[in-house]
């Protein structure tokens, strides 16, 4: 159960950060102004609350881990919002940057 509740703060944790950056790109880059720019920020900002959230209490190891979960969630942001399709080696990247966050996350220790 512990390992579903993390995965899903990762997803969470994803849908914020990588939305609000996007939010502050679409009011910065394609000037729909500053209230894009204002719930990019806060957006950002939940981002930073979601991870603290997580059962592991090891900060490092949380924000190494999110790291994977963040490459693979920015590609399939850019598919869903902007019409991105991600080549192969996009897709083997985003693989290995997840297994690389069930090894960091889940592995036995102890």
């Amino acid at each position: 159960m512990l390992v579903l509740r993390s995965i899903g703060l990762f997803v969470l944790a994803a849908i914020a950060e990588i939305g609000g950056a996007w939010l502050v790109w679409q009011g910065v880059r394609e000037h729909r102004g500053w209230i894009w720019i204002g719930a990019g920020v806060i957006a950002l900002g939940l981002y930073g609350f979601v991870a603290t959230l997580q059962p592991d209490a090891n900060f490092g190891r949380i924000l190494a881990a999110y790291g994977g979960v963040f490459v693979a969630g920015s590609l399939a942001w850019g598919m869903v919002a902007d019409g991105y399709r991600p080549d192969r080696f996009d897709v083997i990247g985003a693989l290995i940057c997840l297994a690389g966050v069930a090894v960091i996350m889940y592995a036995p220790r102890g």
